[in-house]
């Protein structure tokens, strides 16, 4: 219980929620509206004739007054800035239509998770729109890892490839593309990874977080930077008068299922344009026009609208599937198939990939716990987790990494050690702390044999001797930003509710506001005193109960893996005592049936706060 003293230390002058300094899971509980935001939450209401609860939501999430429509509306056409303003864009959307009008062999080579296979997708789809064809290329994630390899571009260019377009990688791809033009092709880099100064030498690098981008767009995963390329490429034809009454220029927008599952799994934040990809995506995706989609939706036994939470929790991970413990190609294949048949089969097997995936991944989680917990129990201060294994599959490190975060509240990495020279490691983080940053650095220090990623979550290949040596470096770089934000860390109420407040017109409300993921938190409720009955495990690792109040209501509530831990053991042993339970609330269907439900994430005794 060190990081809950530590954040309670941090903050004596302010007041816990419902006096909670040290919950079930080691957090302290606080109000997510500060004493500002409930003026502004105030406001909203009043100027803009909206139920409290939604203004208090909108305030604590950040809008402005003058934001509130657009937040409330979320519109492709008002949130999306001219393509041009992203550097390159104009030259690669030039020569994709030169491309086009030549009918010139293309390539796509795309990354192997759910952004790079969404991106694949949306560029092969815009190609067969105009008549035309691509071949799509993933690199095996066991055996050629991240990126453009030299043997893979150099197939590609003999296979006949003229323009090779990268998708989700790229960026750091100096040696490899810069080669290509010698063997007779050009090509396009469409990234969003972070960039050094240093870029490949190609045609074009659409990338909005290279370091000479001012558009602002550094949010966009690289489906969305594709959205944006496709979009400035078809203005390009139109005005060479490529289009016709006979051959019209495509609907880019019902390519939007695409761009919202890759912002959603791809864990970016829901804030401006993305949000907007994801609002329409959705809306896009009702419809299940996309073949290979529909295809998933049945493998998976979805047979309700989707939501954010289907995109990143059901859909996503099994597109994923395919590369971490199988065909790494699957993904891509399955999102740009027009083939019934084939899309059937396909997503059949990602499914089956991602059961065999859930238990790998339980095995090593397990044994990664183990010496996280050791690490710990030698230094509880530890900026950050560096774990690995010969025994652990590469292409399951990195959620075991965020299971680490999810659990430890600090950053995480975790090795696959391949043979006894180099291991191939994931990195997952909390807010606040850059592991992008640091993984960049170790690479230019000599530390890493490649490396790259995102403030959040980031990949490196280390040789086994230079382990110790990059965990100290690590370690001294990470040290104050994740003190800090473990200071800053614990969870965040949007208010209290009993049972009977959640109603249907109380979820329509709160998803006014949506959609929520990263950087658009969904609101989190707490449910004082409430006694918890009938608490049972569900499956191997879930806890499902009944939440009662005392006027009676009861809401009914599930918490995900928490048997054996902390939260999992309150609640198996309350025995209808009263607790104090965090959560969100949420609309599910099944069989059928509707029903609404809390999602416990985590509870506290009230007779035992500090």
């Amino acid at each position: 219980m060190a990081l809950a003293r530590l954040k309670a230390d941090t903050q004596d002058a302010q007041e816990f929620f419902l006096g909670v300094s040290n919950s079930a899971r080691g957090f302290a509980w606080r109000e997510r509206l500060d004493a500002a935001s409930r003026n502004i939450a105030i406001a909203i209401s009043q100027q803009h004739g909206l139920p409290e609860l939604l203004g208090r939501v909108l305030a604590a999430r950040g809008v402005k007054l003058d934001e509130v429509p657009l937040v409330l509306d979320p519109s492709i056409k008002a949130l999306m800035p001219d393509p041009s303003v992203i550097t390159d864009m104009d030259k690669c959307a030039a020569r994709l239509a030169d491309a086009i009008v030549r009918d010139e062999r293309m390539a796509v080579f795309g990354d192997y998770d759910v952004d790079g296979a969404c991106s694949s997708a949306l560029m092969q789809r815009f190609l067969q729109a105009h008549g035309r064809n691509a071949r799509i290329y993933i690199p095996d994630r066991m055996t050629e890892g991240y990126g453009p390899s030299p043997g893979a571009i150099e197939g590609l260019v003999k296979e006949g490839a003229r323009l090779i377009i990268t998708v989700d990688c790229g960026t750091t791809s100096m040696d490899t593309l810069g080669k290509a033009k010698g063997l007779g092709a050009e090509v396009l880099v469409v990234d969003h990874h972070q960039a050094d100064e240093r870029l490949p030498d190609v045609h074009a690098v659409v990338n909005p977080n290279r370091q000479d981008d001012l558009s602002g767009l550094g949010h966009l995963c690289a489906a969305g930077v594709t959205f944006m390329v496709l979009v400035a490429t078809a203005r390009e034809l139109r005005r060479r008068g490529h289009y016709t009454a006979e051959q019209p220029a495509p609907d880019l927008l019902q390519f939007l299922d695409l761009v919202a599952l890759a912002t959603v799994a791809d864990v970016v934040p829901l804030q401006g344009l993305n949000r907007a990809f994801v609002t329409r995506g959705l809306i896009v995706m009702r419809r299940r026009e996309n073949i290979g989609l529909r295809a998933l939706f049945d493998a998976a036994g979805l047979n309700q609208a989707p939501t954010p939470y289907h995109l990143g929790f059901v859909l996503g991970p099994r597109i994923n599937a395919g590369g971490r413990i199988g065909d790494s190609a699957l993904g891509a294949k399955l999102l740009a198939t027009d083939d019934e048949t084939e899309a059937a089969r396909i997503a059949v097997l990602l499914d089956k990939l991602n059961r065999e995936r859930k238990a790998i991944e339980k095995e090593m989680l397990e044994e990664a716990v183990a010496e996280a917990d050791r690490l710990i129990d030698a230094d509880p201060g530890l900026p950050i987790l560096l774990v690995g294994s010969e025994r652990w599959h590469k292409g399951i490190v990195g959620l075991v990494a965020s299971r680490l975060v999810e659990r430890f509240g600090r950053p995480a990495c975790v090795i696959a050690w391949e043979n006894p020279q180099q291991g191939t490691g994931s990195l997952r983080s909390v807010a606040g702390v850059d592991i992008g940053a640091a993984v960049r650095a170790s690479v230019a220090e000599g530390l890493l044999l490649k490396g790259g990623g995102h403030a959040m979550a980031a990949g490196l290949t280390v040789r086994r001797d230079g382990f110790e040596a990059l965990g100290d470096r690590l370690r001294a770089m990470l040290q104050d930003a994740t003190s800090a934000a473990r200071a800053r860390s614990g969870l965040e109420f949007d208010g209290a509710l009993t049972p009977a407040a959640v109603t249907n017109g109380l979820i329509d409300l709160i998803e006014r506001a949506g959609p929520y993921g990263q950087g658009n938190p969904q609101p989190r409720f707490a449910f004082p005193a409430h006694r918890v009955k009938f608490a049972k495990v569900m499956g191997e690792a879930h806890v499902r109960c009944t939440l009662e109040a005392g006027d009676g209501s009861k809401l009914d509530a599930i918490a995900f893996r928490a048997v054996g831990q902390p939260l999992g053991d309150l609640l198996l042993s309350s025995s209808g005592m009263p607790l104090h339970v965090a959560g969100m609330v949420r609309r599910e269907s099944w069989g059928g049936r509707e029903r609404i439900e809390l999602q416990i994430e985590d509870a506290a005794d009230p007779r035992r706060q500090d």
